[in-house]
């Protein structure tokens, strides 16, 4: 049993770097500071404690993740500094040693944030004295005691996850860790292999989340395709509990792995009463030459007929691609094979991404490396690409009448939310109500406003 009496009242201050699945991870960290008595510190009040969760999937990640842990231990004088996530995983004596950090938790031990800050913060504030959690190996204690991290191969926890935070829609953790080992990625070396939760136990959070007036939720994780691999089900099997739960209204798949897409899985969305018209797939390159260099486990053939798959039994779906430009042996020929084949692939929108060296990757043993002007020009090639196809996706729709979750928006400002196709849309700030928010209204959808970012729209 904790004792929380040392840290009623205590203020807490969190910054979240990377992706979706982090900032689910740090709202649900939140909730649980929150639980023992724990309050969040207001714009402008001084924290008594910082929880910073770290990405670490480029340098410039990195970069920005020491930034943040000198300007809130700056901002904070005297709190207790925890950072966690993947930069403390891959780096944490790098990081126990910025002046100013209390404790450094890695993959394993995230999961037992709550335990770790009873022992080390509530010594410090004459809270009781609670041993180190069970399974804590002596060897993962380091240097001055305040850095804990396990093995990649020992780690084996779930930290569950479902939050809303500050936002409209639910994040749901569905799985966690990857067993892929692309040349050029950190993360199964940050995360540990890919392992997941009960299907029953993911029903359940999601039951609550509906319970607490969520209608969306989307389903985060690192390679959630991989769903199964710890319990011996199967993501379509997940896909299908979840679709019977009552009161969820929506649901969006985060990030899907081409060669973990079945067709059944797409088959089923097509037609299940709450997954939505909306997919997110990691391309990276449309050159097979770079697709084995990278270890990936399709082929470009195989990626286009995922795409047509898609758009033959859902006409209307938003599809967005991964793509990363200027790894290394990325010859112009290979680009531009990779810029042809998404522009004849119906696609919606592509999240680029510049390649980054990463200390440790086998990417770093292919002699071809593209120079940093050339992976701007290559970027910025694709991102006008990009800017084409959202906006010729987004005109097939203007005139259309749609079903829209709403967003809550600050009083005078314009409401802005998303159709089930995801396309973006703004209600002016003269007909917005704050009793819309988090409300499934019918709008209809007229033309682009002022920057391009939303299709502008009317109450039905």
């Amino acid at each position: 049993m904790i004792d929380t009496s040392a840290f009623q009242g205590k203020r807490a201050a969190y910054f979240t770097l990377g992706c979706k699945l982090n900032f689910s991870e740090t709202s649900t960290f939140g909730k649980m500071l929150h639980d023992m008595g724990v309050t969040t510190a207001q714009k402008g009040e001084r924290a008594d404690l910082c929880l910073i969760n770290t990405c670490s999937v480029t340098e410039v990640a990195d970069h920005k993740c020491r930034q943040a842990i000198h300007r809130l231990v700056r901002q904070n004088p005297g709190a207790f500094v925890v950072v966690t996530g993947c930069y403390a995983q891959l780096k944490p004596q790098t990081v126990s040693e910025i002046e100013g950090v209390s404790l450094v938790l890695g993959a394993n031990e995230k999961a037992q944030l709550i335990q770790f800050l009873s022992e080390k913060w509530g010594e410090v504030l004459g809270g009781a004295d609670i041993s180190v959690p069970d399974g804590l190996d002596e060897k993962t204690k380091s240097g001055e005691d305040h850095y804990f991290v396990q093995k990649t191969k020992d780690i084996k926890s779930f930290a569950p996850s479902c939050s809303r935070g500050n936002r409209t829609r639910y994040f749901l953790k569905v799985q966690d860790g990857c067993d892929y080992f692309c040349t050029y990625c950190t993360i199964p070396y940050a995360r540990g292999f890919s392992r997941n939760p009960t299907i029953a136990s993911l029903v359940e959070q999601a039951e609550q989340a509906a319970a607490e007036g969520g209608k969306e939720i989307v389903l985060t994780g690192v390679n959630i395709g991989d769903f199964g691999k710890t319990t011996g089900e199967s993501f379509v099997d997940l896909v299908k509990a979840l679709d019977g739960v009552k009161g969820i209204s929506r649901y969006r798949i985060s990030s899907l792995e081409p060669d973990l897409m079945s067709d059944e899985l797409i088959d089923y969305c097509a037609q299940s009463r709450a997954f939505m018209p909306h997919y997110h797939i990691p391309l990276q390159s449309g050159s097979d030459m770079i697709l084995k260099l990278m270890h990936r486990h399709y082929d470009r053939q195989l990626f286009a007929d995922k795409i047509h798959r898609i758009k033959e039994v859902t006409p209307e779906a938003f599809i967005g691609v991964d793509v990363m430009v200027g790894c290394r042996g990325e010859t112009p020929e290979c680009f531009e094979e990779t810029f042809e084949f998404l522009q004849s692939l119906d696609v919606t929108q592509l999240h680029v991404f510049p390649y980054s060296e990463r200390p440790g990757t086998s990417a770093l043993s292919i002699p071809y490396v593209v120079s940093d002007q050339d992976k701007r020009e290559r970027s910025r090639r694709l991102l006008e690409l990009s800017d084409q196809k959202t906006e010729n996706f987004y005109r097939q729709f203007i005139g259309t009448t749609a079903e829209v979750l709403f967003e809550k928006a600050p009083r005078g400002k314009a409401m802005h939310g998303f159709t089930k196709n995801y396309v973006r849309v703004e209600l002016p700030a003269a007909e917005a109500r704050e009793e819309y928010d988090n409300q499934l209204m019918t709008v209809r959808l007229g033309d682009f406003n002022h920057d391009h970012s939303a299709l502008r729209v009317t109450l039905k």
